[in-house]
């Protein structure tokens, strides 16, 4: 159905200028969107990062391609939201994070998927 997946383009960091600072970091991504892997059309989705950066940022235009490197990307929305905080855990090391996946409605249904970063949170797979 699909052809095979290429790689997602990386994110990408800056140095954080005020690292003894604790602050807040609000991201919205409101134009996201992937494909559902069981019937082959498009979920559309807002993406909300909130996090408290440590020593680095995530830097925005790297933010931007990594999400669209998902609107070809057959993927469950559940698996989709986990995936990208994984990433961007992993990437970013904040001292805290919250991802809000919130996506549009399909059949009548509207999902949201909440993670947060380090509640009930591993990298390993």
């Amino acid at each position: 159905m699909m052809s095979e997946q290429q790689p997602l383009p990386p994110l990408e960091t800056f140095e954080n200028q005020f690292p003894e600072r604790d602050y807040e970091i609000r991201i919205e991504c409101p134009e996201f969107n992937s494909v559902c892997p069981k019937t082959g059309l498009s979920d559309f989705g807002t993406l909300v990062f909130t996090y408290h950066p440590d020593k680095l940022c995530v830097e925005l235009k790297s933010l931007k391609l990594y999400l669209v490197g998902y609107r070809n990307r057959g993927i469950f929305y559940e698996h989709v939201t986990n995936t990208i905080l994984t990433d961007f855990v992993e990437t970013c090391h904040p001292r805290k994070a919250t991802l809000e996946a919130t996506f549009t409605p399909r059949g009548g249904i509207t999902t949201k998927v909440t993670l947060h970063y380090p509640e009930g949170f591993s990298t390993s797979t």
